[in-house]
């Protein structure tokens, strides 16, 4: 294909998936509705559910927003050749394909969030300080950013590296050495998120001595679940809402319990989220979706090996010369109607997991605590009872709570 037929094709489809996303987000925000379900009204005062409508109203309108801003900022690159301006730009001083790409993607990343900084504002100091979620300080959103930059710039660079290194040295084949040095590095992201990435942004303290600890030791101990620590994390530093998580492989598994579930929830709806949790470890869920990552990793480099070294991709982007960084570019763009299939799969797959995942806890510790707990969750952070089925299928991760609660009955 010639240049301009290439760029006409990543054009409609960065306009095809803006449209079908905003039409998943007006079809969600219609079913809504102002009936409270019968099994979670003793949790829900009227007025509180009618704010959590207005809230994601808020939400969603807010988001149409700022998907049109960034809609107009992509057409404004690809029409005016402004990646590919970018691209000249860089080469009068940098000759060397390696430091080329770094700069390249490290100053777009900055100038996007730069430009989308009033959104990410208004979402954090306005919209959720408005309902209630936000705890962030001025100082923190700051803070928060630069470490986020410094960490990016770590791990992203490394990886670039990489994988320009390989394209460059290997040729076609780079795709089978990249697939096994990517997985290599979400094992060991997944072995010490908790030890070596989180201690970046939140402060976490071993959980005192006591009856949840005790609870939670006897049923890990009953289950034969490989407890190493259980740790609480300052979520309230950020934001009211809850969550529970635990993470490594083998015989090591750490538990991570937000503070604000300890505050919100009974001993028994604590242990019974961890019964969950324990449940994805004995359903061997973290494993599998560890290999399906994998598999998607080689099939993703594979199809990138098809068209890294295409010249008129980078002609298309408005480039002078073939830049691996603006096929890299242009095969995001390429790639996203085939991430969004398998992103639907593993979506599926994910939900599914859940499901087992409550059914085991109901069945090896208490299926009305889990509910309970399920419940406060869901009213506390304002969800969507009533989501509409399209964007559920499409976007939702976990099953709805109604789903969840028909399900453990």
């Amino acid at each position: 294909m010639n240049p301009q037929t290439i760029l006409y094709i990543i054009l409609g489809i960065v306009i095809v998936s803006y449209l079908f996303d905003q039409f998943l987000e007006y079809l969600n925000l219609r079913a809504q509705r102002k009936d409270i379900p019968s099994e979670i009204s003793e949790f829900y005062e009227k007025e509180k559910y009618l704010k959590s409508l207005d809230y994601h109203r808020e939400q969603t309108n807010f988001s149409f927003l700022t998907s049109a801003f960034n809609l107009c900022l992509s057409l404004l690159m690809l029409l005016l050749g402004g990646f590919g301006w970018l691209d000249n730009l860089f080469r009068n001083y940098i000759h060397s394909e390696i430091p080329l790409a770094l700069i390249f993607f490290g100053v777009l990343a900055i100038a996007s969030d730069v430009l989308t900084l009033p959104f990410q504002w208004h979402s954090v100091f306005v919209i959720e300080e408005k309902y209630g979620f936000n705890k962030t300080t001025i100082k923190t959103f700051f803070i928060d950013k630069a470490k986020g930059y410094l960490l990016g710039a770590a791990i992203g660079w490394i990886l670039l590296s990489a994988l320009i290194y390989l394209i460059e040295k290997i040729g076609p084949p780079f795709w089978i050495w990249f697939g096994l040095v990517a997985s290599a590095f979400i094992l060991l992201a997944n072995l010490f998120y908790t030890s070596l990435i989180l201690p970046l942004f939140n402060k976490l303290t071993p959980l005192p001595e006591g009856e949840l600890k005790n609870a939670i030791e006897e049923f890990s101990e009953k289950v034969n679940f490989p407890l190493d620590n259980i740790f609480v994390m300052d979520g309230s530093k950020r934001s009211n809402k809850a969550n529970a998580f635990f993470s490594g492989f083998g015989k090591k598994k750490k538990i991570v319990l937000f503070d604000t579930l300890i505050t919100n929830h009974t001993k028994e709806e604590l242990v019974a989220v961890l019964a969950h949790e324990v449940g994805h470890f004995k359903k061997k869920h973290i494993v599998f979706g560890y290999l399906l990552s994998v598999i998607q990793i080689f099939f993703t480099l594979w199809v990138l090996s098809l068209m890294v070294f295409n010249t008129n991709v980078s002609l298309a982007l408005g480039g002078d010369q073939m830049g691996i960084h603006l096929n890299l570019i242009a095969f995001t763009i390429f790639f996203s109607p085939i991430s969004g299939i398998t992103g639907l799969l593993t979506s599926l797959y994910s939900r599914r997991n859940e499901f087992e995942a409550d059914h085991y806890a109901k069945e090896k510790y208490d299926g009305k605590a889990l509910a309970n707990a399920l419940k406060k969750l869901s009213v506390d952070s304002l969800s969507d009872l009533y989501p509409h089925p399209a964007y559920v299928f499409f976007h939702y991760s976990h099953p709805p709570l109604l789903q969840r609660l028909a399900a453990l009955r």
